[in-house]
């Protein structure tokens, strides 16, 4: 091994950042929320060279102070070419359009499809590390233990996701993923059989334990202001849900999992 080559690797060691393989891709733009979620985790310094504006929004970005210090980029296809990229990251709701170009130019592109289950999230995040030459194992280990020390629930609790403009989740996804992993059955499925606009009427009826609410953003909103109805204090008590802990399937699920099954567990 030369000194240089030597010196390199110590640098890197004292960083924390992960070697790279002579293979693996050195300049490696995302075009998608998700997939920055994905690559922030992972990327060893400086493989990433940017990621999408809204990946530095703490609102929706569960790793947004990764995303501080990178370029940022609008999804443009023009854009992209100029980072003269190795590797661009995109997600199957990328438009087709933008594929198509970044193909017909020379680019290796590779799609992601969204996460609706655990199952999904460990696939998509193993990929990912075999993409950028990094190992995903610790991060995929980590996720399950963190589900496997969630407790046991002592009695049905029911709960139901309400967002703005009365959208309840319902249905197979990760939402219902995420509150079967906390403990608590979903209500609005005993109304609905896919997710969509719940009234507020029908909600009080259902008469759940507990209501869950995203994190609302700053000012405020028609949309939002359904959740501010008087009528939401006479149901049972609420619990806060960061949007960002699964606006995409990443292990940042755990954190809303976790959050959850605490609030189940101070009504048991």
């Amino acid at each position: 091994m030369r000194v240089s080559d030597a010196i390199m690797l110590v640098a890197l060691s004292l960083w924390g950042g992960a070697v790279l393989a002579d293979d693996a891709p050195r300049r490696v733009v995302s075009i998608n929320l998700c997939t920055d979620q994905l690559a922030l985790q992972l990327a060893a310094p400086g493989q990433l060279i940017s990621v999408t504006a809204v990946a530095r929004d703490a609102q929706v970005s569960p790793f947004a102070d990764l995303a501080a210090d990178i370029p940022v980029n609008h999804g443009g296809a023009e854009e992209v070419f100029r980072l003269s990229p190795d590797l661009v990251l995109a997600s199957d709701y990328t438009p087709i359009a933008t594929l198509d170009l970044l193909r017909r130019l020379g680019l290796r592109v590779e799609q992601f499809a969204p996460e609706y289950s655990f199952d999904d999230i460990r696939a998509n995040t193993a990929r990912m590390g075999a993409l950028l030459g990094q190992d995903a194992g610790a991060l995929i280990a980590d996720f399950d233990a963190g589900l496997a020390r969630i407790s046991i629930p002592t009695r049905p609790i029911r709960a139901v996701i309400y967002g703005a403009n009365g959208f309840a989740s319902a249905g197979p996804g990760l939402p219902q993923a995420v509150l079967e992993a906390s403990g608590l059955q979903n209500a609005a499925a005993e109304v609905m059989a896919h997710s969509g606009t719940l009234p507020l009427e029908r909600l009080i009826m259902l008469d759940p334990d507990m209501i869950i609410t995203p994190t609302p953003y700053p000012g405020a909103s028609n949309a939002e202001g359904l959740l501010r109805h008087p009528a939401m204090d006479k149901v049972r008590p609420g619990a806060g849900l960061a949007g960002n802990e699964w606006a995409c399937g990443t292990t940042a699920v755990l954190r809303a999992v976790q959050r959850l099954a605490a609030a189940r567990e101070g009504l048991e």
